[in-house]
């Protein structure tokens, strides 16, 4: 009972040297909350308003959140006489062993950031980054999440890419079949242009502008090789792609036009 009645005497006594400050700080605590929380809704809602991604509002909400509620938390502290000072020093080095041991992740954090402020790309756009080509399924701080052409999943770092070369097939709304197509030597050029073009022309996910092209690319070892050049939107490359192929071999057999195979003249020198 001694015991007890000491340390409560203690307290008593504290409580009358510090009850104005602790009042004083849970005051200042409370408000410091309500202001934190008010300025956090406005940064949240000023983002929203400029169009920055839901994930990167909510990810700076809640640090903003965090990090001023910290620093209100050991100023409130100090107000009533505890002291923070080891605190932190605590805390510095806490953040300075954290960070260096997720450089790597941070890297990622800092990529998503540019990556959702400055919107290279956005999901459902084609592109190619890393390697890989695909269509954007996903945007998120840490990563990005591809579909590939062969429906394969690709997550790839943000610091990655946003330190390379991205090659969006989207942000203009169409995109360039390349196609070669070999005709004889003894074929007549004009016509098969002609028939290729009346191809493309006739295909129902082929745009007339800009207009298809069919020219000479290169004369081949076995064959005058002509660039096929259909558009289309991004999303029916693949579909352009093979149906072109597969129609313009048979309306060039139609024509009579030849697709030669590889082949190589041997001369034969008569032997003295």
């Amino acid at each position: 009972m001694d015991f007890i009645a000491k340390y409560l005497g203690m307290a008593i006594e504290w409580l009358i040297v510090n009850g104005a400050s602790l009042v004083l700080a849970l005051f200042g605590l409370v408000i410091g909350f309500w202001i934190i929380n008010r300025l956090s809704h406005g940064v949240g809602k000023t983002m929203k308003k400029r169009g920055v991604d839901g994930s990167l509002v909510s990810f700076t909400q809640s640090l903003i959140g965090f990090g001023l509620k910290t620093l209100l938390v050991i100023s409130v502290a100090s107000m009533i006489g505890i002291e923070t000072t080891s605190f932190v020093a605590i805390l510095g080095a806490a953040g300075l062993a954290v960070g260096l041991a997720l450089q790597g992740t941070l890297a990622n954090f800092a990529g998503g950031v540019l990556l959702l402020i400055f919107k290279p790309y956005k999901v459902g756009h084609l592109i190619e980054a890393q390697g890989h080509t695909g269509w954007v399924t996903e945007i998120q701080i840490f990563v990005t999440t591809l579909t590939t052409v062969d429906n394969k999943t690709v997550i790839v770092p943000n610091g990655a890419i946003s330190n390379g070369d991205i090659v969006n097939y989207s942000t203009l709304g169409k995109i360039r079949v390349d196609l070669v197509m070999g005709i004889s030597y003894d074929s007549d050029i004009r016509k098969a242009r002609e028939v290729l073009l009346e191809v493309m022309n006739k295909h129902d996910k082929v745009l007339s502008d800009p207009a298809p092209f069919v020219g000479v690319l290169e004369l081949g070892d076995s064959a005058v090789n002509l660039a096929v050049q259909p558009y289309c939107i991004p999303e029916d490359y693949w579909g352009v792609y093979f149906d072109i192929y597969e129609s313009g071999k048979i309306a060039l057999d139609e024509a009579n036009i030849n697709i030669p195979f590889p082949q190589v003249d041997v001369h034969m020198k008569p032997q003295a």
